[in-house]
């Protein structure tokens, strides 16, 4: 269907690593990259599995130091088929002499189809259509269909359909001079006739994991059975199956997979539960019948449609769909987060950031059931965020910068810099502003989803907590009269310390402290909103007083936020006082210098000498909150900041940013939503290339960048849309731009499905029929109540105003 595909021609050696993690199919539990099912990882490709929440730590010595890497881990390959013809060796697509080669990625259905023909040295034509999906109802099945069919002759297939035990990490080169092995072989053996099993444990984290495969065979109108052979060679097992090939004919080859680990619920233990799913599934076409309802039922939540530009609205659906297929229903009640890299791949080590902080939005108004469960990650982390504050001498808690299975700091102490080869010291731990954003998140999912429950029960524990660590590490400079935040990484990344320093870390980084006080000040509300009882629960076991509450609001009132001298907010105290940079003569010499710390590092010098960031910092703080917000925020803290400044800061910072990082598309896709439309325009479709087009050089092969790709759907809502949940209303201030025609989506809001549809500056916001209460709805100054099956008009200007309505 036009719009809801994606289709690659050929077969393109130096591309087949992009498309692999771009034709990545999964369902929120587990996910397996789009190679071909006869590939092996080489220079070509790379086969993937990777399970939600598995990990594992290896240790390695990297420069003199013991350094331990925990990981995602690349699961044993289900996929694994080979095709053989006659007498003639393995078929190999990379080598065959093809006729024609497509692949398609069915985002409606979430299917993947391989569709080739070829003619071999003999003038024997043979096509080989193969369709793959990781089931979204059913989540721990994947399935294989393989249909061959020799068009011009007969004779004999051999499909060699097994589980390859033998996995590794090893799908990013700069990590490969580090332990890969994450997994032991426990038990590996051929069952019944058409049934394979492997079992596997981590080797760190004694996590057990169990994979079965059943592999049938169906010919068109023929009930001779094939023969099957079994296949056991070490940890790789299955089977061979020889069936006769008539010309005219196809033959059908049925593999179903399941894949259970010992994080599942409601299991005896996985092998056991893994042959009896196995036993009890159904075939291809009925498993993908379901498989495809569990899509639309999901499609009709996240619906998103674009008026003029197909392209874009492709770009968009593809987004949508891998932020699906990493993070869906089926992750409600798993331990996982947020993998900033999807389940696609193994760059960042499969860790968790803080890139909820936009994805959250995407899925808060969309599954508020799934965001809740990636808060509630969180919660189950608050005692080692705990213990990381006192380690280093605060109070509360204090959110990792990575993590992976327990909440810990796993952020690396070293880095390769593949442009100098030198490894070097990282301090990106010290950005502490990771619990910013899971406190933001929390309020954000009250005010989009009105659930009081998991507010009082566990949001407010962590909002609390994380409060209270700001609130400890704060110091009080005497000669401002002002509160400081010292030692921290802010989200530029491209500044850890001081040019000349050896302790690391910047002090004041304005985002960080801004969003200190929005925190303090949401802390202080929260306690008042509590009921009585809770209330006397929190502050008796968290040890609240009086003191400390009165505490936060005076640091809320009195941090420090350092300016230049024209008023625009820097970045960090001293930033002002760094060179500025030749970003000319800089790109004139090495042309993509979106990495400019790598760059400069391997001419001798150093990023932390120049006004320059990676990405948005000083930024954030308008992408994040209003101007009215941001504005009172400022007027509490006692500068006589004004809205009117923000097009300038704007104009500052995005001359010195790199955009080094996905996320800083868009970012400022979303600042400058207000101010400079076509602009912002540039970068959302930016943003919508990102990883289509690879922009960054290679690091999609290693895995989607899923906060872009869920940024862009936040960007195109909250900011081009303006929707906004806030004061118990929803807001919408669209800014639509015109070249793009209509906006229509769907959102949830307060347990109501609606509609939202956008045509130049007019909005209508349709309800579906419920029992719910009314909501508010106020666009532009207006307002209006829409009650279940109801609608509101906004009709805006007489030019805006929708054709034909």
């Amino acid at each position: 269907m036009p719009g809801w595909s994606v289709a690659y021609d050929g077969i393109d050696p130096e591309k087949e690593r992009i498309r692999e993690t771009l034709c990545t199919v999964g369902n929120g539990y587990f996910a397996t990259r789009g190679s071909a099912p006869e590939a092996v990882a080489d220079a070509v490709h790379y086969p993937g599995t990777y399970a939600a929440g598995c990990y594992n730590a290896l240790t390695d010595t990297v420069a003199g130091r013991e350094v331990v890497n925990e990981s995602m881990v690349n699961l044993p390959d289900w996929l694994a088929t080979r095709l053989r013809f006659g007498d003639g060796p393995w078929f190999d697509a990379g080598s065959a002499p093809l006729t024609s080669y497509r692949q398609t990625l069915d985002l409606r259905r979430g299917v993947l189809v391989r569709d080739l023909a070829f003619r071999d040295a003999d003038g024997r034509s043979t096509r080989i259509v193969q369709r793959r999906f990781a089931h979204m109802e059913f989540e721990h099945v994947g399935a294989l269909q393989t249909t061959v069919l020799a068009e011009d002759w007969s004779g004999t297939l051999t499909v060699r359909s097994v589980l390859d035990g033998e996995s590794a990490n090893a799908g990013v080169e700069r990590y490969r001079e580090l332990s890969g092995r994450h997994l032991r072989v426990e038990r590996a053996e051929v069952l019944d006739g058409d049934t394979a099993l492997v079992e596997t444990e981590t080797v760190q984290s004694r996590l057990r994991i169990a994979q079965a495969i059943r592999t049938r065979v169906a010919r068109d109108g023929d009930g001779r059975a094939p023969e099957f052979r079994p296949v056991a060679d070490g940890s790789l097992v299955g089977h061979d199956l020889i069936v006769p090939l008539e010309a005219g004919r196809p033959v059908t080859v049925e593999k179903t997979a399941t894949l259970f680990t010992g994080h599942d619920r409601a299991i005896s233990e996985p092998a056991e539960a893994a042959m009896d799913w196995l036993g009890r599934l159904d075939g291809f076409d009925a498993l993908l019948v379901r498989h495809t309802r569990a899509w639309r039922h999901l499609w009709q939540r996240c619906r998103v449609d674009l008026g003029r530009d197909e392209e874009a609205a492709e770009a968009l659906r593809l987004h949508v769909f891998h932020l699906l297929q990493t993070v869906s229903p089926n992750t409600v009640g798993l331990d996982a987060g947020v993998p900033a890299r999807g389940l696609h791949g193994e760059a960042y080590r499969g860790h968790v950031f803080w890139d909820e902080l936009f994805v959250l939005p995407a899925l808060t108004t969309r599954l508020p059931h799934v965001a809740r469960s990636l808060l509630g990650y969180r919660h189950r982390r608050l005692p080692a965020a705990r213990w990381a504050a006192r380690d280093i001498g605060a109070r509360g808690a204090m959110y990792p910068w990575q993590s992976g299975a327990d909440g810990a700091e796993t952020s690396q102490s070293v880095h390769l810099n593949p442009d100098s080869g030198r490894w070097l010291p990282d301090a990106t731990h010290l950005q502490r502003h990771v619990g910013l954003a899971v406190a933001y998140n929390v309020w954000q999912y009250y005010q989009a989803s009105g659930d009081r429950e998991f507010l009082v029960e566990r949001g407010a524990e962590m909002v609390l907590e994380i409060a209270r660590f700001f609130g400890s590490i704060a110091c009080y400079d005497h000669a401002r009269d002002r509160f400081t935040l010292r030692g921290v990484v802010g989200p530029d990344e491209f500044h850890t310390r001081y040019p000349g320093a050896e302790t690391p870390g910047i002090d004041d980084n304005a985002y960080t402290n801004v969003m200190t006080a929005w925190l303090l000040e949401r802390a202080g509300a929260l306690l008042k909103m509590l009921p009585t009882a809770r209330h006397a629960e929190l502050s008796e076991a968290l040890g609240l007083t009086a003191e400390e509450i009165e505490l936060w609001g005076h640091v809320a009132q009195r941090l420090y936020v350092p300016f230049h001298d024209d008023g625009v907010i820097s970045q960090f105290a001293g930033y002002d006082k760094l060179d500025e940079l030749d970003w000319a003569g800089l790109r004139a010499r090495h042309g993509d210098i979106r990495r400019l710390d790598r760059v400069l590092e391997a001419e001798g010098d150093d990023v932390n000498r120049y006004k320059a960031s990676k990405q948005a910092d000083v930024l954030m703080l308008f992408y994040l909150l209003s101007a009215d917000e941001l504005h009172g925020l400022m007027r509490r803290l006692g500068y006589p900041w004004e809205p009117s400044s923000i097009p300038r800061t704007i104009e500052y910072y995005l001359a010195r940013t790199s955009h080094g990082s996905t996320l800083s598309t868009v970012v400022h896709a979303s600042v400058l939503a207000r101010s400079h439309r076509r602009e912002a325009l540039r970068y959302f479709l930016e943003v919508l290339r990102s990883d289509v087009a690879d922009v960054q050089g290679g690091t999609t092969a290693e895995g989607v960048h899923l906060a872009a790709m869920a940024g862009s759907l936040d960007v195109l809502q909250r900011c081009f849309a303006g929707v906004e949940t806030r004061g118990d209303a929803l807001h919408l201030d669209p800014f639509w731009p015109a070249e793009l025609g209509h906006l229509e989506f769907t959102m949830n809001y307060r347990e109501h499905a609606l509609t939202v549809r956008i045509n130049g500056d007019r909005v209508l916001v349709d309800a579906v029929p419920g029992g719910h209460a009314p909501i508010r709805v106020r666009c532009r100054g207006e307002s209006a109540l829409l009650a279940p099956g109801g609608r509101v008009a906004f009709p805006g200007s007489a030019e805006g105003a929708l054709a034909g309505q």
